[in-house]
Formats: structure tokens, sequence, C-alpha cells
């Protein structure tokens, strides 16, 4: 199919065709050339000059029309070939393969999408390069909300006119620019345009080669965007030297509901500066900071901020090589999340041993829907533990204890619990040792 749409693209740059533009030229030359001609007749004929008029005027809109419906033709015939819908509002064209001549065409439609509220042109290589010719028609797409560009191959050039093209678009609620590497040691280039007041809703940063300037560039940052309620660095290693900044600036930012932090080098210090600012983030819901190995033993002085996050819904610290210290001081902690529905401790083997108190205090969860402690190390105290405050969750829909392997011989302990709920849609044991009774009780 790729090779089919590469001929069809090369055939139709060896045939010239008339451009919309164009289109709108002729139409006007031909309006004018037809004026002209009525001006000459108007002494000699004036009640035909006044008919004529009245035609001329009555033509220009036709042809407007036939020139729209033109327009919106080839917009749904692009969008049909790459298939998608044809929407008003919304161009979705993420994973699409786009080609060089597929950038040209969409870029020839954006005129005629005043109404765009959302392009997502993301996992396009292509993209990488050509930016510009979008940006440069950024001030007709003014209404636009949410603009993804991940994995698009975004060149220093790129990045730089895209800076310069956002304070085009003052309704952007959204913007993602994830792996994409050329944004590392550029993001003030990106960001400067954004002034307080700025509506911006989300930030995804996701593998960016962010460096610690730039960390220091978000935490200055940060105080103007008042709107910001989702903001997203995981896998950035760099801006953990940063850290003090964005922490400050995240201070100031109480309307925030998701932060991610996965995989950027945290550290025990780490935590402590984070706590800090916990205090001020009253409307979090989601946080991750999974995937930093060495954040364990930061929670063993610093968790007590933790309590603040009222409306926290998902907590997700799997694979952080949590100590037993970390372990005892979350039991503190964890069950006073009255509004926590997600919870992953997954991958932090030093739980097997010490997280029998953590577990059987989850009977103060009652909103949980998912528990996932997978590769944990547990021992029959903590499963049965486990296993005893399970009845209190009613709400669990996902339970996942894969690579425990002394769930085996002793599921029958779970299950007895698990068989009351009504909401349990996912069980996970892989890996756990089963025996032939455990397999069972499952049939």
């Amino acid at each position: 199919m790729s090779q089919t749409r590469k001929k069809t693209s090369s055939e139709g740059e060896t045939k010239p065709q008339t451009s919309i533009v164009n289109k709108f030229l002729r139409g006007s030359n031909a309006e004018s050339r037809k004026e002209d001609n009525d001006l000459k007749t108007t002494d000699s004929q004036p009640s035909d000059w006044i008919q004529k008029t009245a035609t001329s005027e009555t033509a220009k809109p036709l042809s407007s029309e036939m020139e729209w419906r033109s327009s919106m033709e080839k917009n749904e015939h692009f969008l049909q070939k790459l298939g998608k819908k044809a929407v008003n509002k919304c161009l979705d064209l993420n994973n699409c393969g786009l080609t060089t001549a597929d950038m040209k065409e969409m870029v020839a439609l954006l005129p005629f999408l005043p109404d765009l509220e959302e392009l997502d042109i993301s996992w396009n290589g292509f993209v990488g390069g050509t930016l510009h010719s979008i940006t440069q028609q950024m001030h007709l797409v003014s209404k636009l909300k949410i603009l993804r560009l991940g994995s698009c191959r975004l060149t220093t050039d790129d990045v730089q006119a895209l800076g310069e093209a956002l304070e085009m678009i003052p309704e952007l609620e959204e913007l993602n620019l994830s792996w994409n590497s050329k944004v590392g040691g550029n993001l003030p280039l990106i960001l400067q345009k954004f002034q307080k007041g700025s509506k911006i809703q989300m930030i995804e940063l996701v593998d960016c080669s962010l460096t610690s300037e730039d960390g220091t560039f978000l935490g200055q940052l940060l105080p103007m965007l008042q709107s910001l309620e989702v903001l997203d660095l995981s896998i950035n290693r760099d801006i953990v030297g940063s850290l003090n900044s964005i922490a400050q600036g995240l201070k100031s930012t109480s309307n925030l509901k998701v932060l991610k932090l996965h995989s950027c080098g945290l550290s025990q210090k780490s935590v402590k500066i984070l706590d800090a600012a916990f205090r001020y983030l009253g409307e979090l819901r989601k946080l991750d900071l999974s995937c930093n190995k060495d954040l364990g033993g930061g929670f063993e002085d610093s968790p007590a901020q933790l309590v603040m996050l009222k409306h926290l819904q998902v907590l997700d610290l799997h694979q952080c090589s949590l100590t037993a210290d970390d372990v005892m001081s979350l039991t503190q902690v964890i069950p006073l999340l009255s509004n926590l529905q997600e919870l992953d401790l997954s991958a932090n083997k030093k739980m097997g041993s010490s997280s029998e108190n953590l577990l059987s205090r989850l009977r103060f969860l009652p909103a949980l829907k998912s528990l996932v402690i997978n590769n944990c190390a547990l021992e029959s105290e903590t499963f049965t533990a486990l296993a005893e405050a399970s009845i209190h969750l009613s709400a669990l829909e996902v339970f996942n204890l894969s690579w425990n392997k002394c769930v085996g011989g002793n599921l029958k302990l779970l299950l007895e619990t698990l068989k009351l709920s009504m909401s349990l849609q996912v069980l996970r044991l892989s890996s756990c040792s089963l025996v032939t009774e455990d397999v069972a009780l499952l049939e």
C-alpha cells in the first residue's frame, strides 16, 4: 500500500494541478473582467447595468461556495486516503506514515479549517524538518486547543519555528512534544511565549533529553501557568539537577492534577525536595514516581506531606527499590489516602518481609480499584494479611499478584474473600508456583 501511495504521489507531482489558491485567483480575475465589461455599457444602458451588477453580486457567493465545496472534497479525499474521517474541529493524523507530499496536502488544507481545535500528527517521522510549513499557517487556526507532535523527529529549526508560532494560538490547552530529543536544550525557545494568564493545561515532555538548564527554566515558568493540570517530565534523567527549581515552581501550580516523574533519576534527596511541594498540591489526583531505582530510602523520613494529597487517586511507586524502612513509613501514610483508586508497589522486593502491616491496613481504602504488587517477594505472613484485607476491598477490579511464589498452595485463602467481590474483572497470577489444588479452585 505504501508503494502504491508513493507512486500516486509521484504521478501527482509530475502532472501540474490547479491549486486551491489558483482557483480562488482565477475566480477573482473572472469577476473583475465581468465588472469591467459591465461598466463600459453603463452610459447607454443603465437598466442593463443594474441588472448585470445584481447578477455579478449574486455570482460571488456562489463562486465562493463552489470553491469551499471543492476544498472540502479535497479534504475528505486526503483523509480517506489515510483511513481517517473528515471533521471540522479535529484533524487526527497520528501514526499515518505521512510522506512529504502528504504534508504539503495537509498544509494546503489548514486555511479551510478555521474552527480547528485539535491537531495530532504524532509518530510521523517526515514532519521533522518541515514543521515551519505548518507553523506559518498557525495564525489561520488560532482556535487550536490541542497540538500533539510526539515522536516527529523535530529538528532544532522546527523547535525554534514552533516557539515563534505558539503566540498565534492563544487558546492552546494541550502541548505534547514527547520523544523529540531536540527539544532538550531548547525548551526556552519553545515555551518562552507562554505568559501569565496562559490557558495551557497539559504539557507532556516525555523522553525529550531535557537538560538541567531546561529544568531550571521550567521551574521559573511554572508560576505563570496557573491553569496547568498535567505535567509529564518522565524519562528525562538530567532534570534531577534542577529539581529544586522545579519543586519551587510546583508550589505555585495549585490546580495541578497529574505529576509524572517516571524514570527521572530521582534519589533519596529528591523525595525530600518533592515532599516540600506536596502540601501545595491539594488537587493532585495522580503521582507517578516509578522506575527511580535510587529513590529507595527516601521515604524513611519524608513521607509526611503525602498525607496532604487528600484527593490522590493514583500512586505509582513500582520499581523504586523501596526499603523496609520506606515501607514502614508508607504504612503510616497510604491508608490515610481515602480516595486512592490505584496503587502500584510492584517490583519492590524488600516488601516481602516488611509489608504485613501495610497490606493489612489496605482495608481502609474502600475506593481501591487496582492493586498491583507483582514481583514483591511476598511471604506467607504478608500474603495472609493481604488475603484478610481484600474482603474489605469491594471496589477492586484489577488484582495483580504475579511472580510471588508464596501464592502457590495458599490461593484458597485469597479466593475465599474474593468470591464475595462483585467488581473484580482481572486477577493475574503469572508464575506464582500454583499447585494442582490452586488450579482446581480457579476452574
